[in-house]
């Protein structure tokens, strides 16, 4: 079954006039499966891509979503590698829209974002980066991610969802691993991407890799401009009473606390970037002591619940995440995977994958108004820049009824 899907996605890949469109469909015990492309980027050789796409393909209806996965591919279909298109990071993004285009341009969208404390900067549904091939993202049952809910919408609105890809090309760049970190004097700026002078002591980061730009090449590289998609698979169900909706929170390493009101500059970005930085810098160790990096922080968990799966997203560098209670106690614990050889999914030197978290239903709960406490671990043997120490939670604010049950009758006795 697997080669038929590939032969057909394959086989719809060579009309290279595809812009978006859903190349598979297929249900197996009531769980959906949709396989659908970006549209197509074009990327030469140290090149950047990071563009937002709207109104992506997406299942419809009243649905619970299972798993969200995505890798880039080529023309042909074939799987990407790492050492050529490094995927910095891909994000999917909630939005209502006006069924019609009233000419009122702030009322055109009206954003959805997940459960977490980030809601400034890290809004998404789902996203990862370079580790996408081998980190599992399926929800357990019997919970769902809960989207479609027609009672949820604005009257006059329907409910779409965005995409954003940041690849960079690393054929024939100078520095590999300085570009995919995005450092400045590799991209040869000095100013962000909206004319802004960037801050002296800025070395590197997402202010320095925006879209168009270009890495250093190698003197003497022919580039070869090649068209890449991003094929991005859903699973869902349709949603009925017995699922548990779980929400999602994504926790961030460089949060503050701070929090601030929404302030919007004249391109429609958020002005005020409040507690969570989203990206760090580790320095280099000295040539005593451990080379290790570790960069701890404290966050209010407003509303908790039990948790369902849980999953960090570092760079490469990074070695291990963990996520703490109040009480010191362990909730999840999330290592960096690297890959050992050069074929998409197992590239060496490059995170290809991270561990998760799924701990029994029940068993691991989160108390209203907890202080956890995030911990990112990086090695130092060398300068990284524009790292991240990001958390990906979902999380049921009841347990399965099952588990409910089993409480009630034990109170009872």
């Amino acid at each position: 079954m697997q080669n038929c899907w590939l032969l057909l996605f394959a086989t719809l890949l060579l009309g290279s006039t595809i812009q978006a469109s859903q190349v598979l469909y297929r249900e197996e015990n009531g769980v959906k499966t949709a396989v659908y492309l970006s549209p197509k980027f074009r990327l030469g050789a140290g090149s950047v891509e990071n563009k937002f796409y709207h109104n992506i393909d997406f299942p419809k209806g009243h649905i619970a979503l299972k798993e969200f996965s995505a890798e880039v591919v080529d023309e042909e279909g074939i799987s990407v590698p790492l050492h050529e298109t490094y995927l910095h990071h891909w994000v999917i993004m909630r939005y209502y829209a006006l069924t019609t285009d009233n000419g009122e341009k702030e009322l055109k969208t009206i954003s959805v974002k997940n459960s977490g404390v980030c809601q400034n900067t890290l809004g998404q549904y789902f996203g990862l980066g370079s580790e996408t091939r081998r980190t599992d993202t399926y929800v357990p049952d019997p919970y769902g991610i809960e989207v479609g809910n027609p009672a949820d919408s604005p009257d006059g609105y329907v409910e779409r969802w965005y995409l954003n890809v940041h690849a960079i090309d690393t054929r024939g760049v100078v520095d590999r691993l300085g570009c995919t970190e995005c450092k400045c004097d590799l991209y040869n700026l000095t100013r962000d991407e909206f004319d802004r002078p960037l801050r002296s002591d800025y070395i590197g980061g997402l202010l320095c890799c925006y879209d168009q730009t270009q890495c250093r090449l190698r003197e003497g590289f022919q580039s070869i401009k090649r068209n890449l998609y991003l094929k991005y698979t859903v699973k869902w169900v349709d949603w009925v009473d017995t699922i548990v909706p779980v929400k999602i929170y994504i926790l961030d390493v460089t949060d503050t606390g701070e929090r601030k009101g929404v302030a919007r500059n004249s391109v429609g970005l958020t002005a005020q970037m409040a507690g969570c930085k989203v990206e760090y810098e580790v320095e280099p160790c000295g040539v005593s002591g451990e080379c290790l990096d570790i960069k701890k922080t404290s966050i209010v968990m407003p509303k908790g619940g039990y948790v369902i799966y849980g999953a960090a997203h570092q760079h490469t560098g990074g070695i291990v995440s963990a996520l703490y209670g109040e009480d010191g106690r362990m909730i999840c614990t999330s290592r960096a995977i690297y890959g050992e050889g050069k074929e998409a999914g197992n590239e060496a030197g490059y995170i290809v994958g991270m561990t998760t978290c799924y701990p029994q239903p029940g068993s691991v709960k989160i108390s209203d108004g907890e202080t956890l406490v995030l911990e990112s671990n990086y090695s130092s043997s060398q300068r990284h820049t524009g790292v991240m120490g990001l958390f990906y939670l979902l999380i049921a604010e009841q347990p399965p009824n099952n588990i409910l049950l089993h409480v009630q009758l034990h109170a009872k006795k």
